[in-house]
């Protein structure tokens, strides 16, 4: 792999598997993530290959300042993955006006913001790779989880419609669906949840993060260069949606 790859989120979960199988396959990597000491966590596995800073999503000047500052010391990423993300399971009737915001910030106006700062960059330098982390919780629904649900499924008609507008600059744009997958805020939910969703799994476990990973570094390969505005779930056989 050529050039640098761009990972919000990467300081824990998904985002650090996909920081660090990019790195083990000797691609340059930036992670970004506002908990600064787990972006630290995930450089340490290649410090030769991944630099960190921290950086909110939510912020346009914080994004900004990071492609800034990628550009200045690495160049045009050739892979930009959107991983960030965060949910906790409640009630819709029970779901603050704050609450809602954060869910939204996070989940659709991050990768918004993400992709406005380095899509001009990747344009110029010739094409790349977007690959953005949504949820099947977008694509079938989710008890508990209406607003992050539609969150989600903003960042994959997000990507559908970008994989339109990207495909005559060469830039492809996935979209990877995890379902329940072994994270930090998956442990943080209800244990009577969690079981139930791990008993309705046909393969019948939890994802690993680096089995979510995996998809997403296929669509950042070379490999994958004739594939875009394409959804794919990785969740055990939970949502086998069409």
């Amino acid at each position: 792999m050529d050039g640098v790859a761009v990972v919000t989120g990467a300081g824990s979960g998904i985002g650090r598997a996909v920081a660090q199988e990019l790195a083990a396959r000797r691609q340059r990597v930036v992670a970004l993530d506002m908990n600064l000491d787990g972006a630290k966590a995930t450089a340490a596995f290649a410090p030769d290959l991944i630099a960190f800073r921290q950086t909110d999503v939510t912020s346009p000047e914080q994004v900004d300042e990071a492609r800034d500052w990628t550009l200045a010391n690495f160049g045009a990423p050739s892979v930009v993955v959107n991983a960030a993300g965060w949910d906790k399971t409640a009630p819709f009737l029970n779901a603050t006006v704050e609450f809602a915001r954060k869910v939204l910030d996070i989940n659709l106006f991050g990768p918004i913001l993400v992709a406005r700062a380095f899509l001009p960059a990747m344009i110029e330098s010739g094409g790349g790779r977007l690959v953005n982390i949504a949820s099947d919780a977008g694509r079938v629904g989710s008890s508990g989880e209406s607003i992050y649900a539609g969150a989600k499924g903003g960042v994959i008609a997000l990507s559908k419609s970008l994989a339109r507008e990207m495909a005559r600059h060469s830039i492809t744009v996935n979209c990877v669906c995890p379902g329940p997958t072994d994270t930090p805020l998956f442990a943080a939910q209800d244990e009577r949840l969690k079981e139930a969703l791990v008993r309705a799994i046909p393969l019948k476990r939890l994802a690993s993060p680096e089995e979510v990973a995996a998809a997403v570094v296929f669509f950042a390969s070379e490999e994958a260069r004739y594939i875009t505005g394409q959804v794919l779930s990785v969740s055990g056989g939970l949502t086998m949606a069409g």
